[in-house]
């Protein structure tokens, strides 16, 4: 199986998660479907039948986060040394030239993205477009709204 790039960030979050969904909601589903069998016909048992979509949609999120940390990659880009050059993991910061606007973005995976905290995947546009590429390194990005040039200002392995 294909393995894929994953923050250690993104695999303690994973994890995190994994651990709760099996400590906390799984036996708290569990009780509700007991609590609700004990009302009676379970076929006309609305409280029953809901214990048991959510315990499915549990038991798939568990089974969807085992299989992602078991193909994990997971690479702490702080114990490799920094060269200038754009890696999977880096924090980069770049200069829009035609507007002299900064922005920040960390090159994270595919479940680790979240444009809102400026964290992109690896497989976007603009992480494709940066990687390889060294710091003073003026490039030109394909998006939706157009052609935009950036320059590399920085490449930070936090």
């Amino acid at each position: 199986m294909n393995q894929f790039p994953m923050t250690v960030q993104g695999a303690d979050a994973l994890r995190e998660e994994l651990n709760y969904l099996k400590t906390v909601k799984r036996p708290r589903i569990v009780n509700d479907i007991a609590d609700a069998r004990e009302h009676g016909d379970l076929k006309e048992n609305a409280e029953y039948h809901a214990a048991r979509e959510e315990q499915g949609f549990c038991e798939g999120r568990i089974q969807e986060i085992e299989g992602k940390l078991g193909n994990a990659q997971v690479i702490d880009v702080s114990k490799i040394p920094n060269s200038g050059k754009v890696i999977f993991g880096v924090t980069v910061t770049l200069l829009n030239i035609d507007t002299d606007e900064e922005v920040k973005y960390q090159i994270v995976g595919d479940d680790e993205a979240d444009i809102k905290n400026n964290r992109i995947s690896v497989n976007s546009p603009i992480a494709r477009g940066l990687i390889g590429k060294e710091v003073d390194t003026e490039i030109e990005i394909k998006t939706p709204g157009g052609l935009v040039e950036y320059e590399i200002i920085a490449v930070d392995h936090i």
